[in-house]
């Protein structure tokens, strides 16, 4: 017989830091049409606390990418709309309320050092080198590179120039961390101990993370809640909410617990896939 998981609140660590606040984001009614009359995403209603660690997770097709680009803002809805902490996005950026993106691809300047990739945002913001080297140096040593700030990304491996993305996103002090399957290329140990370190910075920071995988292992271990899409269009097909105590190690993973709602997740997701025959959006 399957066993159903109950969605159950978040642990009282996790309400902690997320009961005091306005939510991170909040997605009204939001949906997605294209130039070309495809449509991305149902009407999405979506509340992320504070704090939280959100995964999205679902077929191809089933717009994650495109409700991550709507909550960074990069395009806009169609219509209804999102707030960030209770406002509109003109006060994203100011302290408390930073945001940062990393793609799923490092995206670094080939002709520039490591430390040269982390500063750039705060070069764009205009930042005195005086006030940025030590902000840079301590964004890379968070990522463990510190021996490598000299080197040249054609010098690193996949997992250290993804880091380096890291780095550049922890820079600028972010709030609010959006990510799109960035540890997908990796292989199964580089992605596992770079989910044990962004469980454990997302936790210390207490950042708010929405999180792109296809991934069920990944979406399991780091999550505090993961929703579930489905495609025809884009729109939320389940939740589950991991209530599980953060940070997290190589217990969970071990864990009966752990495989009960990858057992889970895993039958969401083919139900998901089953309503989503025909393709979406991605």
């Amino acid at each position: 017989m399957r066993v159903l998981l109950p969605l159950e609140p978040l642990d009282q660590t996790t309400r902690q830091t997320t009961a005091d606040g306005a939510p991170a984001v909040e997605v009204l009614s939001a949906e997605k049409v294209f130039a070309n009359g495809a449509r991305g995403l149902a009407p999405i209603d979506l509340s992320i606390a504070d704090g939280e660690f959100l995964t999205l997770i679902g077929p191809s097709g089933c717009g994650k990418s495109t409700l991550l680009k709507l909550i960074a803002n990069l395009i806009e809805p169609s219509d209804g709309r999102l707030l960030w902490w209770r406002g509109d996005f003109a006060q994203v950026g100011q302290e408390g309320r930073r945001l940062a993106f990393v793609f799923q691809e490092p995206t670094l300047m080939p002709w520039a050092r490591v430390e040269a990739n982390v500063r750039l945002p705060l070069e764009f913001g205009n930042m005195p080198r005086a006030t940025a080297d030590p902000k840079v140096a301590e964004a890379i040593a968070r990522v463990g590179l510190s021996k490598f700030n000299r080197h040249f990304p054609r010098q690193l491996s996949g997992g250290m120039k993804m880091r380096v993305s890291i780095a550049r996103a922890l820079v600028t002090d972010p709030n609010l961390l959006l990510m799109d399957e960035p540890f997908g290329a990796l292989d199964e140990f580089t992605r596992n101990k770079l989910d044990d370190d962004l469980v454990n910075l997302s936790w210390e920071r207490k950042l708010t993370t929405v999180f792109v995988t296809h991934s069920i292992y990944e979406a399991v271990f780091l999550s505090t809640r993961i929703i579930v899409m489905a495609a025809n269009p884009g729109r939320i097909f389940r939740t589950m909410t991991i209530d599980q105590p953060q940070p997290r190690d190589q217990g969970f993973r071990d864990s009966p617990k752990f495989a009960v709602y990858c057992r889970e997740l895993s039958t969401w997701l083919a139900e998901a896939s089953l309503q989503s025959a025909g393709g979406g959006v991605s």
